[in-house]
């Protein structure tokens, strides 16, 4: 049987990169597996659920993007074009357990991460089908499964190739890509090796604004300057000098970043490069492009509106392990108790409730107390980019009955 179908393969490297155009027979799994009549009731009615002892409020945008969708319908489509072949991912295809769980159910196997059970790249057989993750992968990992022969499928999202454009352009033109993102996310490790260009380009990763002040210190300050490597040690290009690699940057983003902070470390860039080397050269060493997602933008921007009159207690919902989730519950958070959880199982009882605290390296953890005692009661609700509408239906259950 051929695997060929005009337009599903891009002939440069036998990659598949769009649908198998299987969208009709796999409509209803989907919508058995991820559709929430209530939730659409609930969109339908302004985002709003009035209820006898009060309201939930829901963020006008919410849940899955154009991005996870797209992943979600092509590992389906895979799977029903492919029912006899092994299929693997490299990794979670998405930050969402449930979506996880249901892709293994289905019997796609994972290569990495949490969900492995063992199988590797040099096993793989050019019979079998690997999917790509929406977060894409490194170019050494690509090339290592491009020489197993085995079968391609790309569900990278299309935001994400956008900042790999953005700066395999910074690397042609001799600029350093200044990346604002967390170094072992699986998105940003893509980046990262895009940057590089196989040796040609170069890299810093910058977590957050006391990071890329060191680094613009640095640039101020000038060759003569302690050079910031410590710090960054796993967070640079190989070979990478600071003096040498710091004189034209280029600054991108991984897509899940808080918006407002991206935008805020690219400004600190700019001014570091203007102070020292002056207006005149500032166009010929200095270049930015907001590269946030916009899903990400949107989820964000509904949260700051829902907060301009907040709620009594704020519910985001998405994997824990879910950059975009997180910065939903850190802007929230600024304005009102905010918990982050998973699903409705976190939403033990009015009295307690397992949930993820705002901040990077926080772990899981179980409070008590967090219900409001305000009459009537006001509870908000978003869910970041990876989360389906069944998970949110869910959670709006569980509070309908105790706001009832």
């Amino acid at each position: 049987m051929s695997l060929t179908r005009p337009g599903s393969i891009d002939a440069r490297d036998g990659v598949y990169r769009r649908g198998f155009g299987l969208k009709a027979e796999i409509a209803e799994q989907l919508t058995a597996d991820y559709y929430s009549e209530l939730v659409e009731r609930v969109r339908a009615e302004g985002c709003v659920l009035q209820l006898p002892g009060g309201e939930i409020r829901l963020a006008r945008e919410f849940g899955f993007c154009y991005g996870v969708d797209k992943a979600i319908d092509f590992a389906y489509e895979t799977r029903r074009k492919f029912p006899q072949r092994r299929i693997f991912l490299t990794a979670e295809i998405i930050h969402n357990p449930g979506v996880n769980r249901r892709l293994a159910d289905m019997g796609i196997e994972f290569l990495s991460g949490q969900y492995a059970a063992g199988g590797r790249i040099e096993d793989l057989q050019p019979e079998d089908v690997v999917l790509l993750p929406a977060f894409g992968v490194g170019m050494e990992e690509l090339d290592r499964l491009k020489r197993t022969g085995c079968v391609l499928v790309d569900t990278t999202c299309g935001s994400v190739v956008h900042v790999w454009k953005r700066v395999e352009q910074y690397a042609r033109e001799g600029f350093t890509s200044i990346v604002h993102g967390k170094h072992d996310h699986e998105e940003t490790i893509a980046t990262a090796s895009r940057a590089y260009l196989g040796g040609r380009g170069r890299y810093l990763i910058v977590l957050d604004g006391a990071d890329a002040e060191l680094v613009c210190d640095f640039i101020r300050d000038g060759p003569a300057a302690a050079a910031p490597a410590e710090r960054f040690a796993g967070r640079t290009s190989p070979g990478f000098d600071f003096a040498r690699d710091l004189e034209r940057i280029g600054v991108a983003n991984q897509t899940t970043m808080l918006s407002s902070e991206s935008l805020a470390i690219a400004e600190m860039f700019r001014q570091a490069i203007l102070q020292r080397y002056g207006e005149a050269e500032l166009s010929g060493r200095f270049r930015s492009f907001d590269t946030i997602c916009n899903a990400t933008q949107e989820r964000q921007d509904a949260v700051i509106e829902m907060m301009e009159d907040p709620p009594d207690v704020m519910i985001v919902l998405g994997g824990f392990n879910s950059s975009n989730t997180r910065h939903l519950c850190e802007i929230a958070s600024a304005h009102c108790p905010a918990y982050h959880v998973e699903s409705a199982a976190d939403l033990i009882s009015r009295d307690r409730i397992r949930h993820k605290p705002p901040g990077l390296c926080s772990e899981p953890r179980w409070s008590e107390g967090w219900w409001p005692t305000r009459r009537p009661i006001r509870l908000g609700l978003t869910a970041g980019a990876s989360t389906p509408n069944k998970v949110v239906g869910e959670v709006i259950e569980r509070l309908r009955e105790w706001v009832g």
